[in-house]
């Protein structure tokens, strides 16, 4: 992150007009694009909000105060959760796999007799989460770099003359944000920031990261270990809800009913992206493609963001030139897999990163 955030810097100091040309044209062309898409919403969005100005106060907030600290608090409580509690601890949070069932034995969750049939929060979790925020880092950073694009708040400057000057303040878009009674923080307003890096949106793509981190992340059990293999399944994926037909008795409808605490889950994971969708479109810094194009990179981060071990040979010399010691996870097998960026396991990677 600090890497992504020293490349925003320098970029935003090495400005030249021509480059702000080329941003706002840019964003005319993403604004036809999604003109001829049928999805430019965007200034509906804010004139909606426009005329509800105490909920536009707490979205401005949102925007400013919630991106930056809520994913430090998010890689925070991911380390906790997954490297800071014993091993023998972890070996409790065991939920089955759909496609591969718990062990035969009815009254043990060691890691010894789960490590290849169930799913865990060890600390492979943590660095692959950690990795997918790297490259999504690496890959915006490039986007941004090659086609700088500004944000729809930019739009309205008096200051442009010329046929693109008036078509841009034609749209009408209202910088919230950073107007009279907006909410700007040390964040969004500082000579180090890169105001025309709108496209990907991070914002989105980071707040994507975290709502499915936070739908799929395994949980700890809460009942003993000498509990059932049908009682640990029951817990883990939830009741299964039958309906049937009056009097016949025929089945009309099979679903399963989550736990509470995965139903709290996934209403946070798709809360949260939510919430910063609307806030980056009602304030006028993003447009729905910048959303879409954050998406993408998230799920290609997620994907892909084994690529970077590639650099550990990297990591290796500069720790060695610099005469520092790696810390190393040591002693158990269950720390011996690797995620395989949702939320699979698979042994025989090679341990934590």
């Amino acid at each position: 992150m600090q890497v992504y955030q020293l490349g925003r810097a320098f970029t935003a100091v090495t400005l030249v007009e021509g480059t702000v040309h080329v941003a706002r044209r840019h964003a005319l062309q993403l604004i036809q694009l999604e003109q001829s898409l049928h999805i430019f919403h965007e200034l509906a969005v804010q004139r909606w909000f426009l005329a509800h100005p105490t909920l536009l106060h707490w979205t401005n907030r949102i925007y400013s105060f919630i991106h930056i600290p809520g994913t430090i608090l998010f890689l925070v409580g991911l380390y906790y959760y997954t490297t800071t509690t014993p091993a023998r601890t972890r070996a409790h949070r065991t939920v089955p796999l759909a496609n591969k069932p718990l062990p035969s034995s009815p009254t043990t969750t060691t890691a010894s007799s789960t490590s290849t049939s169930a799913a865990r929060a060890n600390p492979a979790l943590y660095a692959a989460r950690r990795r997918t925020m790297a490259t999504c880092n690496l890959l915006a950073f490039t986007i941004f770099t090659l086609w700088p694009c500004m944000p729809p708040r930019l739009l309205s400057s008096p200051n442009v003359t010329g046929p693109s000057g008036t078509e841009a303040r034609s749209y009408g878009f209202v910088d919230t944000v950073h107007g009279s009674a907006g909410e700007s923080s040390v964040w969004t307003q500082n000579r180090f920031c890169n105001q025309y890096a709108a496209m990907p949106s991070l914002h989105f793509g980071y707040a994507l990261l975290i709502g499915l981190t936070v739908m799929s992340i395994p949980l700890a059990q809460t009942q003993t270990q000498t509990q059932t293999q049908k009682q640990m399944q029951m817990q883990a994926r939830g009741r299964v809800l039958v309906l049937r037909v009056p009097r016949t008795g025929a089945r009309l409808l099979r679903c399963r009913v989550p736990s509470w605490r995965r139903a709290a889950c996934v209403a946070l994971g798709v809360a949260y992206p939510a919430v910063i969708l609307v806030a980056i479109v009602a304030t006028a810094n993003h447009f729905v493609l910048d959303a879409v194009a954050g998406a993408v990179v998230c799920g290609v981060a997620w994907r892909g963001n084994g690529v970077l071990l590639n650099l550990l040979p990297v990591e290796d010399w500069f720790l060695w030139c610099v005469r520092i010691h790696k810390p190393e996870v040591g002693g158990d097998e269950e720390d011996e897999e690797e995620d395989d960026g949702w939320g699979r396991w698979e042994s025989g990677k090679g341990g934590v990163v």
